[in-house]
């Protein structure tokens, strides 16, 4: 491990331990082949980190809090590189053994031990990923049970035939010591989308710490202008939170909306998806140009998408009528506009950063940051930070596992993983 102190981090970032061969070839990023940018994260106590216009002209907050809260200054962090060179990753999960296990997009997952060297790379007995643009071997979760069943649940965008992918969930037994996967097969298969899109797919694993059922999320995939209303069709998966037992059937007591395994819907990019302390399911989503999500899921809910946005369209065209709030449609608790392109989604739980003990921390892809909202009352968010945004990182997934330290993983081919501690 090299460990750098958080003023230092830009020279640090640039020697890279060489543990890991990244061969895959590039892949589009964001949607559409639209570029996204950084911006400048502002600093200024009790303004607003973020001082750019909106992308909807229109836009407006349907409550006092609901965008661009206050900043607040925290506490510095200083940052423990584990691992580089990791080739796309998307998700990391903490073995009881105290290795990490890493998916990469291009359809590899990496064992690594506590220092970050790598123990294993399996590729074996993986189904067929389909690799291209957002789609690919996507989040990682471990079975409730799996210190006695060595279970692991991944999602994935599989090839069916020449012509279609479509979203996948897959049960595995892990063996870490040899590296190798058995008994993998298919426990959820959504809709099929016949041209391969390969934007706003989503998709995260939250396992419910009650019973051990699973909520899979389900980005739309939608395309073009206008844009279909899959996400608000009822007899397809697409843009839908999914609620399914460890043996993939419909979970008990899930809503009538149309397929069985569905518990919300109206969603476009799910990227992040966790449980509160509480016991409560927040998820996070990417809007078009505009219109990033914080929510808290509700059983039965409908989130909106598309009929409400706060954003536009990539072309720069409004989507449908270009409202922000309908009766019947769920609001965000929080949003962005223009965008930070939300990726990843932890809620704070330990004693390290006790500055943070109701603070949901939210990986950014294009806002490169990893974004501190601290919530109040009533889930309003009182404050926002954004840390790491020296770095010039793509944030690809954020976790707090049981030592209090929050552990990031940075987005690409020359993709880390890196600890925060206190500096």
């Amino acid at each position: 491990m090299k460990r750098i102190v958080f003023t230092c981090i830009l020279a640090a970032l640039g020697i890279s331990p060489a543990l890991l061969l990244a061969q895959t070839p590039p892949a589009v990023r964001g949607n559409a082949g639209t570029a996204r940018r950084s911006f400048e994260k502002l600093t200024v106590e009790g303004q607003p980190i973020d001082k750019r216009a909106p992308e909807l002209d229109t836009d407006h907050p349907v409550f006092p809090g609901q965008t661009h809260a206050p900043y607040h200054k925290t506490t510095d962090v200083a940052v423990t590189i584990i691992a580089g060179g990791l080739d796309n990753p998307w998700a990391v999960a903490l073995l009881p053994s105290g290795r990490f296990l890493v998916t990469e997009k291009a359809g590899r997952i990496r064992i690594l031990n506590k220092d970050g060297s790598a123990l294993h790379t399996i590729t074996a007995d993986l189904p067929p990923v389909y690799f291209r643009g957002q789609a690919g071997l996507l989040d990682v979760a471990l079975d409730q049970n799996f210190a006695s069943n060595h279970r692991i649940f991944v999602v994935y965008m599989r090839i069916v035939d020449a012509d279609t992918c479509v979203q996948a969930l897959d049960s595995a037994t892990l063996n870490e010591d040899v590296g190798t996967l058995s008994n993998v097969h298919t426990i959820f298969q959504g809709t099929p989308f016949t041209n391969r899109a390969v934007s706003q797919t989503g998709s995260r694993i939250a396992i419910d710490p009650k019973d051990g059922n699973l909520f899979i999320a389900i980005g739309d995939r939608s395309t073009g202008d206008p844009l279909p209303l899959q996400a608000q069709q009822t007899d397809k998966y697409l843009g839908k939170l999914i609620h399914i037992t460890p043996e993939g059937k419909p979970a008990p007591g899930n809503p009538s909306m149309g397929l069985p395994e569905v518990w919300t819907m109206g969603h476009r990019t799910p990227q992040g998806l966790t449980f509160a302390p509480d016991g409560r399911l927040w998820e996070t989503e990417h809007g078009p140009r505009g219109g990033d999500e914080l929510n808290l899921i509700e059983k039965g809910k409908n989130y909106g998408w598309p009929v409400i946005v706060h954003g536009i369209n990539y072309p720069g065209t409004k989507i449908g009528d270009a409202i922000v709030e309908k009766q019947g449609l769920e609001q965000p608790r929080y949003y962005w506009d223009p965008i930070i392109a939300p990726s990843g989604l932890a809620f704070y739980r330990g004693d390290l950063f006790p500055q943070w003990k109701t603070s949901v921390l939210v990986g950014g892809l294009a806002g490169q940051a990893i974004f501190r909202l601290e919530l109040g009352k009533d889930d309003k968010i009182v404050h926002e930070e954004a840390l790491l945004a020296d770095l010039n990182e793509r944030i690809r997934d954020v976790r707090v596992f049981q030592d209090g330290a929050v552990y990031v993983l940075t987005d690409g081919a020359g993709g880390k993983l890196l600890k925060l501690t206190p500096k």
